[in-house]
């Protein structure tokens, strides 16, 4: 039966709420979807299947009747072997009984550390291009985010002199995403420095979004928890969908501070209960002996990255090189057509789905987002269409 009523079922739904788009990435993705002969370049998603290791420890789990419910905070084998990871990995110490919860994919430990942090009318500052969901995640939460603008010319990498202008007296948070979705771009340790000076100096905590940790090229990540003085004052959320091809698992975990996770855990009891038992086993058994698959995908995007950015280069867009991730932001400002305009023709003409940077924020109209997590065969098909469609739009101008 449908309820009728005089002022609509839209009036009852909360203004925020309403307020928010959708998911620009999405709504490319079913787009992409509905059609047939569609490239696609649009989700961050690994090409890869899970590690059948990984895939068995569930199996065995389920077999054994591990079922049940977990601690709210997770499994501690799990939570032991994250703070194992980090240590080895990015010189991470966390007490894993403390310091460390499983979540929900990181896109809860990101929602987590929002909803624990923010009072009403808090400024969160958001270095973009960046990852569609910090500033929504922001509003919903009374938060008001307030973007800084980062470059194509620097790699799009956060600096200090931007960060300090964007400051005010109502700055509570910082969240940083490197490497970064959608441009690649990383930063090193050198140019994290003076970012960590001036959370200091300001009094900010920070959500570090190192979800692509693993996936550099040319150089090893660095962890801004790992700059001195950074860690109690950093929330540090990553997973197992990127780096172990795990996206459907929704494995994720933050560390923090005792207090800070102590905070998010409650919100965590009272939302989710704990994550999936089998996806703790499975990402157990990633973090114990998923490295070298973990390594050989890594190397298989690295030289996909290098064909795609020569590639776009060779059609005649610039794109700067990324380093991390596993994403192309190549211009398309030379077309004279917008992010959205030019998406849309690649689409609909060109057969290839990507997502235009405006979605992504600041600084990124002119710009496109394609992943490179797919087989070499359709990389080189989709740059040919690509540079076709670039003709007949040039064709088009004269």
């Amino acid at each position: 039966m449908t309820i009728q009523t005089e002022k609509g079922m839209l009036s009852y739904l909360n203004s925020t709420v309403k307020a928010i788009p959708p998911s620009g990435i999405r709504k490319f993705f079913d787009l992409a979807s509905a059609s047939k002969d569609i490239i696609s370049l649009g989700v961050g998603e690994p090409d890869f299947v899970t590690p059948w290791n990984v895939r068995q420890a569930a199996v065995e789990g389920i077999e054994t009747g591990r079922t049940s419910y977990t601690g709210n905070a997770g499994l501690p084998e799990l939570r032991e072997e994250i703070a194992i990871y980090l240590h080895r990995e990015f010189e991470l110490h966390y007490e894993p009984m403390k310091e460390v919860i499983v979540t929900i994919g990181g896109s809860e430990a990101i929602d987590l550390a929002l909803r624990a942090l923010i009072e009403h009318g808090d400024e969160i500052l958001i270095p973009e291009p960046c990852y569609i969901s910090y500033s929504p995640l922001t509003r919903l939460h009374g938060g008001v985010p307030v973007g800084i603008e980062t470059f194509a010319s620097d790699q799009f990498k956060l600096r200090a002199d931007a960060l300090e202008k964007a400051i005010t007296p109502k700055s509570k948070v910082l969240i940083l995403c490197y490497p970064s979705n959608p441009t690649g771009g990383i930063m090193t340790r050198e140019e994290m420095l003076p970012i960590a000076q001036l959370v200091e100096k300001h009094d900010l905590i920070v959500i570090s979004d190192e979800i692509y940790a693993e996936l550099t090229y040319g150089m090893k990540h660095t962890s801004f928890a790992s700059l001195p003085g950074m860690k109690d004052r950093t929330i540090l959320v990553s997973g197992f969908s990127k780096a172990f091809a795990m996206t459907g698992w929704r494995m994720g975990y933050a560390c923090g501070h005792p207090d800070l996770i102590a905070a998010m855990l409650k919100i965590h009891q009272y939302t989710v209960m704990c994550a999936p038992i089998m996806g703790q086993l499975a990402s157990i058994e990633a973090l114990r002996h998923g490295m070298e698959e973990k390594d050989k995908m890594r190397e298989s995007y690295n030289q996909r990255r290098r064909l795609v950015v020569t590639g776009f280069r060779q059609i005649g867009l610039e794109c700067h090189e990324p380093h991390g991730a596993f994403y192309a932001f190549p211009s398309i400002q030379s077309t004279g057509l917008t992010s959205e305009q030019f998406a849309y023709r690649l689409l609909q003409e060109g057969k290839v789905a990507a997502v235009p940077g405006h979605v992504f924020g600041l600084g990124g109209e002119g710009f496109l987002r394609c992943s490179y997590a797919t087989s070499v065969s359709k990389l080189n098909e989709a740059i040919e269409r690509i540079g076709n469609l670039i003709i007949m739009l040039s064709d088009e101008k004269k």
